[in-house]
């Protein structure tokens, strides 16, 4: 049976704070990145996790009263949004559905609330720092106390069983082929804790990364008078170009140079290029 890779990625778990400290806590970002060749990894203990469909949303922690980003920035929701939130401190993601992001981060960060944008948004539930409770025990909680509220603003995400890692692995396909990011895959017996957790995983097709960029290429044939590509340069001063990805009204009106921008690609060459770079955003706003 042909082995396809699945790219993973270690993630931070949080834990309870205090409304003006909880952010300190949520810079959630990759550990570890690496691209798993051999099925045996997780062979064997697949039936001790729970899988749910990444978001491509913007992190949001609720504390009872309101939200913060993950860089300690209060969102202004409008009240109707956040009428009969649970009281209890919560971890999520503002999100608008696949494909919804530019439309999440248009809205949340206003410091006057769009309330029709708002309208569009939802925000989906992952966890609770609630001490001494497995992941699982914590899921079932969530979805039990959030069901009953019937607020049409506020939902659990839904975690699934998968019997081996070949149903993982069309459960990925679906996904990413759908416009979805990928998968989390989180331990049943995972406590809410703080630092590093081997018990959290990533799963998607590609690798992402952000560089800075340096310059810009001219475009040719219908993209004449256009950009047609940025040079870029990583944090570890590698140079390339990405052409793929962009609109036309970004091609028309390019990422500024010395901007930070987001990027996926599928490996390295010998030299350390990504390879097949595409352009996904400009991730200026460390809350995007």
């Amino acid at each position: 049976m042909k082995i396809t890779p699945i790219t993973l990625a270690l993630t931070l778990s949080f834990p309870l704070l205090a409304h003006d400290s909880a952010p300190a806590i949520m810079q959630a970002k990759d550990l570890l990145l690496t691209t798993v060749q051999n099925k045996q990894s997780l062979e064997g203990s697949i039936s001790d996790y729970l899988v749910s469909e990444k978001l491509d949303g913007i992190r949001a922690f609720w504390d009872g009263k309101g939200f913060v980003t993950r860089s300690g920035n209060k969102l202004n929701a409008p009240d109707w949004f956040i009428d009969q939130f649970p009281t209890i401190p919560l971890d999520g993601e503002l999100w608008a559905g696949r494909g919804g992001f530019q439309h999440v981060a248009r809205t949340v960060l206003d410091t006057l609330p769009n309330e029709d944008s708002w309208r569009r948004i939802s925000f989906m539930v992952y966890d609770t720092p609630t001490p001494n409770m497995t992941f699982a025990q914590r899921y079932t909680m969530l979805n039990t106390s959030i069901t009953a509220l019937n607020h049409p603003h506020i939902q659990v995400i839904e975690q699934f069983e998968v019997s081996n890692l070949d149903e993982l692995e069309k459960t990925l396909d679906k996904t990413s082929s759908s416009g979805g990011e990928g998968l989390m895959i989180h331990h049943k017996d995972n406590l809410y804790q703080l630092g590093r957790s081997e018990q959290l995983l990533k799963l998607k097709r590609y690798q992402d990364a952000e560089a800075k960029v340096i310059g810009y290429e001219e475009g040719k044939g219908k993209y004449t008078g256009m950009m047609g590509a940025i040079w870029v340069v990583t944090p570890d001063n590698i140079r390339f170009k990405i052409g793929s990805g962009f609109k036309d009204a970004e091609r028309q009106t390019p990422p500024a140079i010395g901007s930070t921008v987001n990027y996926r690609y599928n490996g390295l060459t010998e030299s350390g290029i990504p390879r097949f770079a595409r352009y996904v955003r400009i991730r200026n706003n460390p809350d995007i």
